[in-house]
Formats: C-alpha cells, structure tokens, sequence
C-alpha cells in the first residue's frame, strides 16, 4: 500500500514537473487558461488609466516591491548637491527676497504681493528656473528648484506659490518637453524674464481628478484669425476653476477634449484630451475674478470661454500634439509633484522646528522652560523626527529626478506623506505655541501657514484620492515585477503573441511569489541574523533597520501579490485595503531615504537620535498598516490566520519611539548647534531688527549664556538672601554683589527679549473696519496701534501713507458683481 502511495506522488511530481517544464505543454495547459481567467477578472482600462501607468519611470521604489531591496544600489546614488550657481542664487536673490516680504502685509493688507515683490521676481528670473539657459532661463536642477520654494516657503506661503507655480506643471515644463521649436522659442524667453505669466487650467467643477469626465470641449472647423479667413482651427468651450496665477496671467495653458466631427483632420472623430496656449487677451477668454483660499493672497482664481475660436497651431506640440494631453500632463506631473509641494511643505516643517524648540526653552512657566514638560518633549520630537524623515525623502527624490527618471509612484508618495507629516508638524507647534499661535499679526510666524497647509493637502490630488487610489493602486503595477507585462498581455489581441509574454511573466510571478512567501517567514524568524540583508559597512546602529526593512519588503510583496490574487481588479475599489499597501510601500520608501541621508551626511552620531525616532515611528506606523490589511483582509478566517502567521511569526514587536529618545530628540531642538542647524538647513531665518524669529533666535542665545546667572539668583533667592520680587530682584543681586554688572545687563536683555517673544499682537477696537474707512485713515491708524509699540514693524508701515485703501481695489474684492460670472464653489 505504502509503495503504490509513493508511485502515485511520484507519478504526480513527475507529470506537474513536465507540465511545468515543457513550455508548449505549460502553455496549452496552464498559463492560457489562466491568462482566460485574467481577461475576466482585469477591468477594462480606459485610455486615460492606460496613459497614466505609461507616466514616468520606476526608481527605488521599484526595488522595494522586489522583497529583497538591494542597498548597495540605494547608497550608490550620488548624494544630491548643489552647484556653484545655484547656491549663489538662494544666497542673493532668494534671501533678498525672503528679506522684502512679510506676510502680514501681504495677507491682510494687501491681499497680493507688493508690486516691487512681483517686479524683482520677474526681473531676477524666479519664473525661469527650470527654463535651460539657451532660452534666456537658469537651467536649475530638480534640488535647486525644490531648494528655493522650500526657503520661500519657510517666509511666505504666498511668494513660494507664485514662483512654483510657473516651474512646476504649466507652459514651461510642457512646452520643454512636447513643445514645437517655434513655441519654444517664442514663449519661454519671454517665460524666462517675466514678459509672460503663466497658468495651467485642467480642473473643472464638474471633473476635477477625473480627467475622463472633463466638459471641456473644442471643435475642429475653420474660422478667421488676423484678418485671414478659412484658418484651420477650433472652438472652445470651458470652464475652469482653483486656477493659480490666473487673475494675473497673460498665458493660459488650456486642457480640452478634442472633436473633429466633419474629419477635417481626417481619423477618428472624438479625438482626445488636448493642451493649448491661449493668451489671454484673446477675445472670448474671462479671466481676472480670484477664489480666496484660505486668507493665501496667491493669485488663484477661474476662466472660461464659449466658442472661442483658436488656430492649431496653438496646441502645445502643433497639430501633432493633437489627443496627446493626457500623456504630457502625466509625465510632467509625475516631476512636478515630486518637487514643489514637498518643498514647501518641507520649508513649513522646518520652520515649525527651528521657532517651536526655541519657543520651547525661552519660554517658562512654573519657573521652568515648556520645552522641559514631557507632552511638550511628546511633541517637539514629533516635529523634530517627522522633518528629519521629511527632508530626506524631498532631497532623494528631487535627486532621483536630477538622475533623469520621473518618478510617478515616488511622487505621489512624497506628495502624499510629507504634506501630512507638515500638516501634523504646524498642528504641533501651534499647540507648544498655545495663544501665541492663534492671534493673528504681524509677530505671529506660524499663524497663516497654519491656514494655507489645507491647500497643500487638496491641490495636485486631494490626499484622499493619493493614498487610496494612487500610491499603491498605480504602484502595483509600476512597480510589481510581472504585473504589468501580465496586463499588457491581457491587452494583445494576438492570441500567439499574448500566450508567450503571459506564460513568460507567468511562470516569474510565481516564482517571485514562493520566494517572497518563504523570505516572510525567514526574515521574521531570523532576519536579525542575515548579514546580506544590510550593507557590509554599515554601522551596527543602522544595520537593524536596514535588514528590518528587508524583512517588510519581503512581506509586503508577499501580501500584496496574496491581495492581488485574492481580489484582483476589484482591489482597487477596496480603497481602504489599498490604502494600507500604499502605506507600507510609503514607509519603506521614507525609511530608505532617512537611511540614505544619514549616510550621505557623513553618519553624524549627534543625529542618531533624529534618524533613530523618525526610523521607530515609521516602522511601527508600517507594522500597523500590516495588521490592519490583514484584519480586514476578505477570506477565510484560516487564510487570515494563516497570513498573520507568515508576516508576524513572533508577533508585532515594532514599538513606538521610547519617551527616553523624544527626550533626547528634544532637548536636541532646543539648544543652538550643528544638530539644530542640519535639521532646518535651507530656511529663511531672519537677522533685522524687529523680525518676530529674529528676536526668537537672540532670545534662545540669551537664555542659554543666562543659565549660570539665574542658577546664582535662584540659589542666592533659596538661602534668603535676596527678597525683593519680580523686577527688583535683579537690582537686589547686583546690590549684593551676587552677580556682576556684565551679568545683570544679559538677565535684562534676556528678560526684554523674552517678553518681546512671547507678546502677541492686539488691534483697536474697530479692527477690520479699515476697508470702509480707508479714505479718511481708520486703516492707518488700525496698524498704527499694533502691540501699542511704535517700535514693531508694523508700527513703522503704519507711518506710511501706505495702502490699505488697495484692499477695496478690483484685486482684492470678493464680491458677485459681475452678473455673467458662474459659480465656481468653494476651494
């Protein structure tokens, strides 16, 4: 009995083996039948889905979908660097700059840039930055650019919209990449120096991330153009809205869908999404309205147009730009987001770090510093950690696109993770800050980009959208080995042709999918103890996350192959299973590049603690993201079991960051040095007299050279030797020779700086009125009266007989005058 069992296994093994082995029989057998069952399960994909997988490139985050990331790989890259050049640009005329703006003015007097802020950067090139200098701009890398919006961005959030905006996805990047020699030349010189301000119009009220649903329309015909008759061209109809930099723009970019229905261009009749360059003194265009978001007084507003007739060659690309929008805005997109919005998110964080840890230590109460109390420290390290990560991921992944690639996936996760972690950085600094936050003026550094950081979250994909649809739901199939060559042989309407690339990507996929199965459970059984999952020089600080982090891209290419089987298409309309993917394939990007930065910036041991806390944080946010997938996972209470016991054979051990190191990371943030420094590198930190974190920065200096002196008048207080209170204790000390002149002179510049940091800003009672009293003076007599202190900045512009009465001009009404304008919601 025994050995008729064995013959049968045998006979079994031996026929799956030449199943297996034999290609034509492989074929016939399995992989076309299964390739059946895939042409079901696989939805159709429309053209716009088919051309945003088409977008871009796949770099790192390719490696880490592999389940055995190569690190070798990873720290070869060239550590991004600055040129010459361009650090001279962000040491003149981008700290001039930050030097000329101030954001109260600009938000609440305003409601606009100063025109000298809108000529200097016109006339030093700031719309010029990724333009090549053959065309009369800087030719920047990716790091320069992200460099300058993120120390914009730290000053205002309005200047840093208003020079991002024309770098990032708009006519420069489209026309660089698609457009015609002509257009080129025409356009981006004057791009280049200011003569033409750009925007780009793609979302409408009814269709903003659904691109296929767009209104927009134009029809192929022949109309009169200069004095010319039977000019081949078309008629558009829109309706635009959110649109930045449109009340101001000479130069609209256009997104349309094309119709030709008397065949005037021969072919098909509906002929696809389109871009455009329209100017915009173009008869029929309406523009100059503004949408208000969020007090941000960056230009931002709708445009339409009905019929509006325009000649072929203005579509970007000529007429054979014609249907190829879609795929230029998905390839430029995929640069665009990598770069601006991570930057100025990235700028926020850091500002929140530098004021918050030296808000932190100047400030006391219950005689001691807040920064010293243990849910002050919680957040702090919070801030501290998540701005470490932060700025690693912007400066890898901006590298990462200086190597030539486009990053699609990355950039939606960058775009995605680090908006948020700058959103959970100012939330936390307007709670260290307390009241000081949440009044409003001229002294309040934290207070509009609180407001604006929403902006960030919805603009270039609502984060909503990002992470349930988009990380992992595009990432999969960028990023997955053999998923995309099984779509696309799904796609081949050659039978022969589509059963070969479907066996061939057939039989990889499930050898990639036994490896990664096994690798589960071996790296969490013995991972700690498997050398070639770190790099052979690394330090044994860094060698447990490297090879932690082995051991989850293993099982994250485990699980997700598991989902995809399981679910197939319909996975992505399980948003929230995708959602927890895209989680996990973000924290193993994020963790690669606080590795990589640790590294690129020489292995700094005073930055253990940094890379420590935000490496702990994300592997126990990742280790979260697991169970939850897991736990939510459709199937089989066994099969779920049977997962959990493969991804988690000893259980979840990733614990939070312990309260020892938020202690050691805040404490780094409160005292000046090397460590303080490298976190908020690249910032605008103010150095005039009277700049609310320029009084900050001398404050904590003070505090820190007075420790010892208030360590002699708390001692000299406890033996009773000095009584008096409050301001005549100093007097009393130097009265008893307890501390010396020199150092009665540092407590009383300490004391005047410190209450000069913690004062907040108040109005006269008719506040907000100044509109309606502008012309007899109510608005200058408004500023006049901030802090009382006629020695404020605000003070001084009140001495002006400067210009509240600009904010009754046409720029800054929001008014529904104008009875032919649409209603175009709210931002």
């Amino acid at each position: 009995m025994l050995m008729f069992l064995f013959y049968v296994i045998f006979l079994l093994v031996a026929v799956i083996s030449l199943i297996l082995a034999v290609p034509v029989i492989r074929r016939f057998l399995v992989s076309n039948q299964v390739l059946k069952i895939f042409r079901k399960m696989l939805p159709q994909i429309s053209q716009t889905e088919q051309e945003a997988l088409d977008a871009g490139t796949v770099w790192w985050e390719g490696e880490l979908f592999s389940g055995k990331p190569d690190w070798k790989k990873l720290l070869a890259y060239p550590k991004p660097q600055l040129t010459a050049e361009e650090q001279a640009f962000l040491n003149g005329p981008v700290e001039q700059l930050c030097a000329m703006l101030d954001e109260w003015q600009i938000t609440h007097e305003l409601k606009d840039l100063p025109p000298e802020v809108w000529q200097f950067i016109k006339e030093k090139g700031f719309f010029g930055l990724i333009i090549p200098k053959q065309y009369g701009g800087y030719g920047f890398s990716a790091l320069a650019h992200s460099e300058v919006v993120m120390k914009i961005g730290s000053r205002s959030g309005t200047a840093a919209v208003t020079v991002m905006v024309p770098n990032s996805l708009g006519p420069a990047e489209l026309l660089l990449h698609y457009g015609t020699e002509k257009q080129k030349e025409y356009y981006l010189p004057r791009l280049a120096k200011g003569l033409e301000v750009p925007c780009f119009a793609l979302t409408s009220p009814e269709a903003g991330s659904d691109a296929g649903a767009m209104p927009d329309f134009a029809i192929v015909c022949r109309g009169e153009y200069e004095g010319k008759t039977d000019v081949l061209g078309m008629r558009v109809t829109w309706e635009k809205r959110y649109i930045t930099l449109g009340p101001v723009a000479t130069i609209l970019g256009l997104a349309f869908k094309l119709y030709d229905p008397d065949k005037l261009l021969g072919g098909n009749e509906d002929l696809g999404i389109t871009l455009a360059l329209i100017p915009t003194n173009t008869p029929g265009v309406n523009i100059g309205r503004r949408h208000y978001p969020l007090n941000g007084a960056f230009q931002n507003g709708p445009n339409w147009g009905k019929e509006v007739f325009i000649p072929m060659d203005w579509i970007i690309g000529g007429q054979e730009g014609v249907g190829q929008g879609w795929r230029m805005l998905m390839n430029c997109l995929s640069v665009g987001r990598a770069i601006s919005l991570p930057a100025t998110s990235v700028g926020a964080a850091k500002l929140a770090a530098r004021t918050s840890g030296a808000y932190s230590r100047v400030r006391t109460q219950f005689k001691t510093p807040i920064g010293y109390f243990e849910g002050i420290e919680e957040a702090l390290a919070r801030i501290g950690g998540n701005t470490y990560m932060m700025d690693a991921a912007r400066v890898m992944t901006a590298g990462s696109v200086d190597l030539g690639e486009k990053p699609s996936v990355a950039s939606a996760i960058v775009k995605y993770h680090l908006t948020e972690r700058g959103r959970q950085a100012v939330n936390d600094a307007m709670d260290i800050h307390g009241g000081k936050a949440i009044c409003i003026g001229p002294r309040n550094y934290l207070g509009r980009t609180y407001q604006q950081i929403p902006v960030s979250i919805t603009v270039e994909g609502a984060n909503i959208l990002t992470r349930n649809m988009i990380i992992f739901g595009q990432g999969a199939i960028r990023c997955h080995p053999y998923l995309l060559k099984e779509i696309n042989a799904t796609q081949d309407k050659n039978p022969d042709s589509a059963s070969l690339a479907f066996d061939e990507a057939l039989i990889g996929h499930a050898k990639f999918t036994l490896r990664n199965t096994a690798n589960s459970l071996v790296y969490a059984l013995f991972g700690d103890y498997i050398k070639d999952n770190a790099p052979e020089n690394s330090t044994p600080e860094t060698a447990v996350y490297y090879r932690q982090l082995a051991r989850f891209s293993a099982s994250f290419a485990f699980i997700a192959d598991v989902g995809l089987m399981r679910l197939g298409g319909s996975l992505k309309r399980k948003e929230r299973l995708s959602a927890r993917l895209g989680d996990i394939l973000s924290m193993l990007y994020l963790c690669s590049a606080a590795l990589k930065r640790f590294e690129d910036d020489g292995r700094p041991s005073a930055d253990l603690p940094l890379l420590h806390w935000s490496m702990q944080d994300a592997m126990y946010q990742m280790q979260q993201a697991f169970d939850e997938f897991l736990t939510n996972f459709p199937g089989h209470i066994a099969l779920i079991w049977l997962l959990k016991a493969l991804v988690f054979p000893l259980g979840k051990r990733c614990k939070r960051p312990a309260d020892d190191l938020a202690h050691e990371v805040s404490r780094l943030m409160m005292e000046p040095g090397a460590v303080r420094d490298r976190l908020t590198n690249g910032i605008y930190v103010p150095a005039a007299e009277n700049e609310p974190m320029a009084d900050l920065e001398l404050a904590l200096q003070c505090v820190i050279e007075c420790g010892a002196v208030e360590a002699k008048l708390r001692e000299a207080t406890k033996l009773r030797q000095i009584t008096a209170r409050g301001d005549e204790k100093i007097a009393q000390a130097l009265a008893l020779k307890v501390i010396t002149a020199a150092e009665a002179d540092l407590l009383n510049k300490m004391k005047d700086l410190r209450s000069r940091v913690v004062k907040v800003d108040d109005f006269p009672s008719d506040f907000g009125k100044e509109t309606k009293t502008a012309s007899n003076g109510g608005g200058k007599a408004a500023r006049s009266a901030v802090n009382s202190d006629k020695n404020t900045a605000a003070a001084k512009r009140g001495g002006d007989t400067a210009s509240t009465a600009s904010e009754s001009t046409e720029s800054g009404k929001m008014t529904s005058e104008n009875k032919d304008t649409v209603e175009v919601g709210n931002y």
